[in-house]
């Protein structure tokens, strides 16, 4: 059986200047913890380089527990009142003084740099470095990735700075944001052709590689990035996402629910994840973004409440969408003969949570009843998510959850698959499997056949919001698309609920606090942090920052 990567918490390894002192436990790759470790020493061994490695690994970002970044677009609120999320691009809220840190990456991929250099010139074992010097160069494109898709074009750094001996060469003017776009993709490629296809646990794999690198493909293909709509672009990236397919390594979980559970980590979809452990800050994410109130008792925090405008997305049992004549859609009745991955996903009035039943009504008295006027009570929109909420960690305050923070699994392959393909050539046989099986697992009929490629873009787009709501994917979708600046201008919608002579009766209004604000004119990327600035002469701020 093969030994999982790591099960980390964050205290793995500190760096102080040549001197490392690590901590550890025995889950993390079973070495045992050393004290001080000098430089030349790290580097004399596989197992003490590993540990580098390993640090580097557990820096992966996670989920957002505070503010998730699901929020930030339209899918969901923040359940309390004030976040920034509730506005997020609007004046004021996001300036180069409070961007958020994504350009922290830096340190990431000074590590990856300084593992980079070191292993290349060790002596130890050709075949071992060979594959961890391809991981290491995964680990950079991945966090440049992250710089690339929120900031746009970055400096690309590859050499481990030292100003005591670069002087002013440290300070780095940004390359554009083609260039960056082509550095991810040619070092995944890179990577790619030196990762076995199976792994330990955690570890990135040549599957791994190519969907990195079909993602920064599929990125730069989209009109945020390829205006003329050039179609090779498009071609590019349903090449790399066939060939994680033809892989045949992946295939599709068969239960929705589990998994994202703990007893499913690294399962058969999983290409890659953040390996995890619980008591750790992830551990309580479930708390965080599961419902408030259950049976009278504060359970969680409601921080990500699903606006109605993704639900009305989940199509009907029949695989019609809502909007169909022939879907059976009741208004009045909205919770009924739903897709599977609605009850998987969404808490709703009436909806049973670890023994309780939910409600969202107004008048009634329940604590969970829709909270309209915004004042952080319980739910502004009329649902909580259940999707990833393993029942046996849901309360606020348990931090046993030892479920991984999945990046990367095959359903998303398959729907960038299906785009990439649509937008290149059509509608083709290729097309439909992706999408169907996808379908298939949520007991979906068969898209119709004879659909054209407006028809096919607007049934993959609704798949993928559904498919993959709440897991970090709906922003990057709405900025590639060029979709953000209607889709983030406006309000969000929440589901009102009275009781009427009787009656239940259904209104769709504005979530409270819902307005959101988009100026295309500079916030299809993130301003650059103020603070890097000032110490970088050289760094450029994105336009209308200023």
């Amino acid at each position: 059986m093969k030994k999982q990567l790591f099960k980390i918490s964050l205290n793995t390894i500190i760096i102080l200047s040549a001197s490392f002192f690590i901590t550890s436990c025995k889950k993390f790759l079973e070495v045992v913890p050393k004290g001080q470790v000098s430089d030349l020493t790290l580097w004399a061994t596989q197992d003490n380089a590993d540990l580098f490695l390993n640090n580097i690994y557990a820096a992966i970002p996670t989920l957002d527990t505070g503010d998730p970044w699901e929020n930030f677009s339209d899918n969901s609120l923040n359940g309390q009142a004030g976040r920034v999320s509730t506005n997020v691009y609007g004046p004021g809220i996001y300036t180069p003084a409070n961007t958020p840190n994504r350009w922290g990456q830096y340190t990431n991929i000074r590590k990856c740099n300084l593992f980079i250099d070191r292993v290349t010139a060790s002596d130890l074992s050709e075949s071992w470095k060979k594959v961890r010097l391809a991981e290491a160069r995964f680990l950079r494109a991945y966090f440049y990735s992250m710089l690339w898709t929120y900031h746009g074009g970055v400096p690309i750094i590859t050499d481990v700075l030292n100003i005591s001996e670069q002087g002013d060469a440290v300070f780095r003017s940004r390359n554009t944001s083609e260039e960056t776009a082509n550095f991810i993709i040619s070092e995944c490629a890179a990577a790619e052709a030196d990762l076995p296809v199976n792994a330990q646990s955690g570890r990135v794999t040549k599957g791994a590689a190519l969907t990195l690198k079909g993602y920064a493909e599929l990125f730069n293909a989209s009109p945020l990035k390829n205006p003329s709509n050039d179609l090779a672009r498009w071609e590019q990236a349903a090449t790399t996402y066939k060939k994680v397919i033809d892989l045949n390594k992946y295939s599709l979980f068969p239960d929705y629910t589990t998994l994202f559970y703990e007893e499913s980590n690294n399962n058969v979809e999983v290409i890659f994840s953040r390996q995890h452990m619980g008591g750790t800050s992830l551990a309580n994410y479930i708390g965080q973004i599961g419902p408030r109130f259950v049976n009278g008792s504060l359970t969680g925090w409601g921080h990500v409440d699903p606006t109605q405008d993704l639900v009305d997305e989940y199509a009907m049992a029949n695989g019609l969408p809502i909007t169909d004549p022939g879907s059976g859609y009741d208004p009045q009745n909205p919770y009924v003969n739903r897709e599977k991955r609605f009850y998987e996903s969404i808490i709703y009035d009436g909806s049973v949570w670890l023994g309780a039943t939910m409600i969202m009504k107004q008048g009634v008295g329940s604590l969970n009843a829709t909270d309209l006027n915004n004042s952080s009570i319980s739910t502004r929109t009329g649902y909580y998510v259940i999707k990833g909420v393993n029942p046996k960690y849901a309360g606020a305050q348990d931090n046993g959850n030892s479920a991984n923070w999945i990046i990367f699994r095959y359903a998303e392959v398959l729907l960038s698959y299906a785009e990439a393909r649509n937008e290149a050539t059509g509608p083709d046989q290729s097309v439909y499997d992706a999408v169907n099986a996808v379908r298939d697992r949520s007991d979906l009929p068969n898209l119709p056949g004879g659909m054209t490629q407006a028809d096919m873009r607007k049934a993959i787009a609704r798949e993928r919001r559904v498919e993959l709501a709440f897991e970090e994917k709906r922003l990057p979708d709405l900025l590639r698309l060029k979709l953000a600046e209607t889709k983030l201008n406006g309000t969000v919608h929440a589901i009102k609920i009275d009781i009427v002579g009787g009656n239940t009766v259904y209104t769709v209004v504005p979530a409270g606090g819902g307005a959101k604000s988009f100026d295309p004119a500079k916030n299809y990327v993130l301003p650059i942090p103020q603070g890097a600035i000032d110490k970088n002469p050289n760094l450029q701020q994105n336009p209308n920052y200023q």
